[in-house]
Order: C-alpha cells, then sequence, then structure tokens
C-alpha cells in the first residue's frame, strides 16, 4: 500500500519561504565571494562585488524580510570565510539594514518592487546608512575617526555599481511570468 503525504498550503508556504531565504543567501554570498575586486585604497580600502547588486535585487524582487536575510547572512558569511572576519558583525548590522530598508521603500504603497524610481530611490537611501555603519564600525576597530574615511570610497563605488547593475537586472525579472 502506499503512503500518500498531506500538505497543507500553510506547510507549503512556509518550505517555500524557506527555500527562497537560503537560495537568497546563497546568492548573495556566492556573488560576493566569487565576483569582487579589491581596492587599492590604503588597508581597508574595501571591495568591489556583485554581492551589492545582488542585495538590491532581492530586496526589490522579494521585500525587506528577503532584503534583511540575504544581506546580513550572506555578507556576514562571506566575511567570516574569505579573511573579512573582524568585519563580520559590521557587515550583519549594515547590509542586513540596507537590504532592508531597499525592500521597505521598494514595496512601500504596495509597489511590491514594481516603480523604477522607487527602487532607485530605495538603493540611493540605503548607501549613506550602509557607509555609516561601516565608518562607526571601523572607527571602533581602528580606535580612530580618521582611519575609516579611507573605505568611503570603495563604499561608494561599490554601491553605485551595485545600483547600474542591480536596477535593469529587476526591471528584467520583474516582467518575467513568476513576478507578474
Amino acid at each position: 500500500m502506499q503512503k500518500t503525504t498531506s500538505y497543507s498550503p500553510t506547510a507549503n508556504s512556509r518550505t517555500f519561504d524557506l527555500i527562497l531565504s537560503s537560495m537568497a543567501i546563497a546568492l548573495v554570498f556566492v556573488a560576493t565571494l566569487l565576483l569582487n575586486i579589491r581596492l587599492p585604497i590604503a588597508a581597508n580600502g574595501g571591495l568591489v562585488h556583485l554581492g551589492t547588486a545582488m542585495l538590491f535585487i532581492i530586496a526589490i524582487l522579494f521585500g525587506p524580510k528577503k532584503g534583511l536575510i540575504a544581506g546580513a547572512i550572506g555578507m556576514g558569511l562571506f566575511d567570516l570565510v574569505s579573511g573579512w572576519t573582524l568585519w563580520a558583525p559590521i557587515t550583519i548590522v549594515a547590509r542586513g539594514l540596507q537590504g532592508y530598508l531597499v525592500g521597505k521603500i521598494a514595496w512601500s504603497g504596495n509597489r511590491t518592487g514594481n516603480s523604477t524610481s522607487f527602487n532607485i530611490l530605495a538603493a540611493a537611501v540605503s548607501m549613506p546608512l550602509m557607509i555609516a555603519i561601516y565608518y562607526v564600525g571601523e572607527a571602533i576597530i581602528f580606535s580612530s575617526w580618521i582611519i575609516p574615511a579611507a573605505s568611503i570610497p570603495g563604499n561608494i563605488v561599490q554601491n553605485v555599481v551595485g545600483l547600474i547593475i542591480a536596477i535593469p537586472v529587476a526591471i528584467a525579472l520583474k516582467k518575467t511570468p513568476y513576478f507578474k
């Protein structure tokens, strides 16, 4: 006799949510790990990587909760496995809040990430927050308010490149049947 298992819609949606969150984390992690360039700006000049673009895309497509989870865990894991361990707590806070803010603005007023102008605004508004959190975190690490200034240009470049890549990708993905 074959046993059949019944799944409730609630269990299915929770499972799907867990899978989607896991995939978002993995995409941010891999985009950060495999596609990055270390900037030659002082010792803490930072990286330019595609993880920022992926974070923006996920927050725009799936909203603030997925943006927070993908940014905090995906980039936090990158820091832990790639020699930036000291920065991991800062990254978890900075990128989690950045992903949340992008998703919150992009999904405000029932827009669900469908307004290109709000998506651009969301990413742009999130940039100073992310930069400020890294600045304060590095000021604590280096016991200096001057040394962290070397990271600001790299953080700006990283965010602008992320925005330039994320917006057209999000527009294209929003046209797919899944998001209609």
